[in-house]
């Protein structure tokens, strides 16, 4: 089963349309949550000839520094790529450069030679490159503003492009945005790299296991993480100021609640209803410390996947023999509802071939 089937059969036993985030009319018909077809990376040859099309048509070619950007087959097709349209496009280059100078003030606007640049291809790849920089250096905001008009279609690594994406739509909270670009990359790009179909599972899994309640601590943590994300890029502005307000006040949603609980409790006590029998202070009075940090669920039932679980798997993986990763491979799986089979078991196949052990 494709993630995409499985949010499509989720979306549709809950009786809501993916995203929309209220319900259905019971009277309308279900329609297609998705309509995408297969991405591949483009090779080596494919990208070459694209950016020679666009450089010759500008008037811009030359075929002696052209050559030298594609004469060294190690370096990934989208950075030749890029290079190549700098021949013709030379000031998108500071540009570029800033974005993956760590020491740089972060952008506040997606520059106008990304953001307007009129063939589609060049386009597409220039603001890749560029908010995978900035996703490295987390300026989230400026990576998504420069992916969002892109046609991915047009990107040489459409693995990378949804990654990325996907990362930083995790990071600013905007779970369907996310799910759905993982959704694209784990079904769509079937020459992602391990390295991306690894992390992505687990970012999806992550996704699945967010708390719906906002008040929840886990969320409360999200927005409070994202706050320090922007003071530390020097943007404590009214963006960051409405983030912290509305950390504020979950906050003290939050307590206003335990609060509540906490009176019933000692209200049924005085009536003689005491939990377990006991006196207000045994699991019924007011609460006397920190509350434990909110943890994934670990049931095994309906829905629920242990993604620290999976991390921890991930990074011990090629330090167990054998029988130790097919006996977790085993465990694990049969543990699983049956939706989620398939993709742990494309999980663990993914990372069979990251550490270079043969798959059964």
């Amino acid at each position: 089963m494709t993630v995409r089937k499985w949010l499509a059969a989720a979306a549709l036993a809950a009786g809501t349309a993916l995203g929309a985030g209220g319900p259905t009319a019971a009277a309308e018909p279900a329609k297609p949550v998705y309509g995408f077809g297969t991405l591949r990376a483009a090779t080596a040859a494919e990208a070459k000839a694209k950016a020679e099309a666009w450089l010759k048509a500008a008037g811009k070619f030359d075929q002696s520094r052209f050559d030298v950007v594609w004469a060294d087959e190690s370096r990934p097709v989208l950075d030749r790529t890029v290079d190549s349209i700098l021949l013709g496009l030379p000031e998108a280059a500071p540009v570029l450069a800033a974005a993956r100078q760590p020491d740089a003030p972060a952008p506040t606007e997606v520059p106008a030679v990304i953001r307007d640049a009129k063939d589609p291809f060049v386009k597409a790849n220039l603001a890749a490159a560029y908010a995978k920089a900035l996703v490295g250096r987390k300026v989230y905001e400026e990576a998504l503003d420069a992916i969002k008009a892109v046609q991915p279609e047009q990107a040489v690594d459409p693995a990378g492009f949804y990654f990325h994406k996907a990362v930083a739509e995790h990071a600013l909270i905007q779970r369907s945005e996310a799910i759905n670009s993982l959704a694209r990359l784990l079904d769509d790009v079937p020459d992602a790299p391990d390295r991306y179909r690894v992390v992505a599972t687990l970012m999806f899994f992550d996704l699945q296991n967010w708390a719906k309640d906002e008040k929840d601590l886990s969320n409360i943590t999200r927005l409070m993480d994202n706050s320090g994300r922007r003071l530390e890029l020097a943007r404590g502005g009214p963006k960051t100021q409405d983030i912290q307000k509305k950390i504020v006040f979950r906050l003290d949603e939050k307590i206003k609640e335990l609060e509540a609980q906490a009176k019933q409790r000692n209200q049924q006590c005085n009536g003689g209803q005491c939990p377990n029998g006991g006196q207000p202070g045994n699991g019924g009075g007011n609460p006397s410390g920190p509350m434990a940090d909110s943890n994934i669920a670990t049931n095994g039932g309906q829905g629920t996947i242990d993604e620290k679980k999976l991390r921890s798997y991930e990074e011990n993986w090629g330090k167990l023999p054998e029988e130790a990763r097919k006996q977790i491979m085993q465990e694990v799986v049969r543990d699983l509802p049956a939706k989620f089979k398939p993709m742990i078991e494309d999980y663990f196949r993914a990372l069979n071939r990251m550490h270079g052990y043969k798959n059964p």
